[in-house]
């Protein structure tokens, strides 16, 4: 039974929610790592997959989907120069790396990073 398989709201409006996503997933294309909650990190990284399938494509519309959820060119120039640093791998361009528990509330913390 695949039950409460959706995606995690974490306490916002599905808008807020998404821009927090888009955001986190700009940081990771922009410094390549960053220390983020697992739960976040595991949406993020669909969306950074996904980003980065489109930097493989490398057309005028993939760079045009990208600018969509990115909405910052610079990202989508350094997203675009990663593109051939993934040309021969099929998927799986990111990590986490889980690295413990935060100190104030116990949160699962982990390192999200392109491989």
């Amino acid at each position: 039974m695949r039950h409460r398989t959706g995606n995690p709201k974490f306490g916002r409006p599905t808008d807020q929610r998404l821009a927090g996503v888009y955001q986190q997933a700009g940081a990771l294309i922009e410094h390549g790592k960053i220390k983020i909650l697992l739960v976040r990190a595991k949406q993020v990284r669909r969306i950074a997959e996904h980003l980065i399938t489109l930097a493989k494509k490398n057309d005028l519309n993939s760079r045009r989907q990208a600018l969509k959820v990115l909405k910052d060119r610079d990202k989508v120039k350094t997203l675009f120069g990663l593109g051939p640093r993934f040309e021969g791998r099929a998927g799986g361009f990111t990590r986490i790396i889980k690295t413990g528990f935060r100190r104030g509330d116990a949160a699962a913390m982990a390192v999200l990073e392109l491989v």
